[in-house]
């Protein structure tokens, strides 16, 4: 009989494990920062936008038109956004942690609109068809084999392409200009989903021989921005073909 040995275990072999079970924990944290982020949106969002009282703070409770607080709020995620890549440079992770929670705060101020317009019934079911279809399409962008960073520039294109067309509209006031735009943020964000689950997946890996940790910890938040971003977009748009209003 033949005498088998057990083949010990190569550096290189314990160095892939590592970085293996480092990604794993890696895209935990931003999947679960991003959930804590959502969690304190629709909490903020309903919380403001089930009381007429708290909404009239920021809009006009007969036609829900914003006040001056109310335009503050609407721009203020876009000023954060842009202020993010500074806190992340700059502050700790811990920092920079507190910013993303505000920043999310923030944008649920800026949401709570929606629970006066649509019923609480169509809000539920649309999140729920958009955690699937985020589920699904981050699942693909994290599987799959094929390189997706060749859509990177198309997507960011479309994204900005998108943001002229929506901005033109508030003068146009186009139903079938809006109808449009809907449609393609549904698609653009689908796409920006997988795309964004794939690089923050390669991004890790490119760096993970490095070890430093202050850099792992504010990629995994900068990481649950872009999804979280991704998420929230798709929702609103969504939310445009399957919300049914109140009145």
């Amino acid at each position: 009989m033949a005498d088998y040995q057990t083949i010990p275990r190569t550096g290189a072999g314990t160095r892939a494990l590592e970085i293996d079970e480092g990604l794993r924990a890696h895209m935990n944290k931003v999947y679960g920062l991003m959930s804590v982020g959502m969690l304190l949106t629709g909490a903020v969002a309903w919380a403001v936008g089930t009381s007429e009282t708290l909404l009239a703070i920021f809009r006009d409770p007969a036609t829900l038109q914003p006040n001056i607080l109310g335009w503050i709020v609407m721009f203020l995620p876009l000023i954060m956004v842009f202020a993010f890549g500074a806190v992340l440079q700059r502050a700790s992770a811990a920092t920079a942690q507190l910013f993303f929670y505000a920043y999310a705060a923030v944008m649920g101020l800026s949401l709570a609109w929606i629970f006066q317009v649509f019923t609480g019934v169509s809000i539920a079911q649309t999140f729920l068809i958009t955690a699937i279809a985020f589920a699904g399409l981050s699942l693909y962008g994290y599987t799959t084999k094929k390189d997706l960073s060749g859509f990177g520039t198309f997507l960011m294109m479309g994204l900005i392409g998108l943001l002229v067309a929506m901005v033109v509209n508030i003068f146009l006031a186009s139903s079938a200009m809006a109808f449009a735009i809907s449609v393609i943020g549904v698609l653009l964000f689908a796409g920006l989903t997988a795309y964004d689950t794939q690089n923050i997946k390669n991004t890790y890996l490119q760096h993970a021989q490095v070890g430093d940790s202050e850099w792992l910890g504010k990629a995994a938040i900068m990481g649950a921005l872009q999804l979280y971003l991704d998420f929230i977009n798709l929702f609103m748009f969504l939310l445009q073909f399957m919300g049914n209003n109140r009145n």
